[in-house]
């Protein structure tokens, strides 16, 4: 089978604090590809958090900026690097997740379809244009964002037609709520036969307190790992092959009656 390292990197954002923040991401960064790691995932939002108001200010034109930075740490530390950030395009804003390989190529960059009213991205944020599936060389590789998951349309769209082995999550999911989190992640792994890999925020950014419990969920649904509430690296190794032998065992994407939905 083929195996594949995976980090968590389950931080404390710092409100509008871009300077702290990727301090941060570059000491896990440098911590994932200590401990052998082939991608490491962060949070949404991770650089920023919900500084909304000030988006245009903290947002980066694609290949400058923060993304510009990124993909310097990927490249010294030969890691993956996956994450949202506040990206500029002309005078919107998106919440963009761009995948870094580890000689800094840019893979690809997912846009956030659903924006989530209740923290204000409808009023500040343009929603992105389509999803997001990449070739990658442990097979086809899906983008999704925190609110997100809750429209199992788009995953599905993600394990039927683009065939994808992998969903990576980056979010800000409030403590509050994260039971459905919990809950949510290990449905759309089972009922989409692929691995579920999702990032969460931990602690107080701001007025909001993110609630942790990252974790990795295998196409069966076993959680491989799962974090706690405060912040904290998590790594685990999955076997890709296996989503293959899933999908042969319970072949669900056969059996789909797209005749009547």
């Amino acid at each position: 089978m083929a195996k594949l390292s995976i980090s968590l990197a389950q931080m404390n954002i710092t409100l509008g604090d871009v300077r702290k923040n990727f301090s941060v991401m570059q000491e896990l960064s440098a911590e994932a590809a200590r401990r052998g790691s082939h991608i490491v995932v962060f949070p949404e939002l991770w650089s920023t958090g919900y500084a909304l108001e000030n988006a245009k200010e903290l947002a980066s034109v694609l290949n400058s900026g923060m993304f510009a930075q990124v993909t310097t740490v990927a490249q010294q530390n030969k890691i993956s690097i996956v994450g949202s950030i506040l990206e500029k395009r002309g005078v919107e804003v998106n919440n963009s997740a761009a995948f870094f390989t580890p000689n800094g190529r840019m893979m690809g960059v997912y846009r956030k379809l659903h924006l989530f009213r209740l923290m204000d991205e409808d009023k500040w944020l343009q929603p992105g244009p389509s999803p997001l599936a990449m070739d990658l060389p442990w097979g086809r590789t899906a983008l999704a964002i925190c609110y997100d998951l809750r429209f199992p349309e788009l995953f599905r769209l993600y394990s039927a037609e683009e065939h994808a082995r992998m969903i990576i999550i980056p979010a800000e999911w409030p403590i509050e709520r994260v039971e459905h989190w919990r809950a949510l992640l290990v449905a759309r792994a089972i009922e989409n036969q692929c691995y579920i890999i999702a990032c969460n925020a931990a602690g107080k950014t701001g007025a909001a307190t993110f609630g942790g419990h990252s974790m990795i969920v295998d196409p069966w649904g076993k959680i491989i790992i799962e974090g706690g509430d405060s912040p904290m690296m998590l790594t685990a190794e999955i076997e890709t092959d296996l989503v293959d032998e899933v999908r042969q065992r319970i072949p669900i994407f056969e059996d789909r009656r797209t005749d009547v939905y």
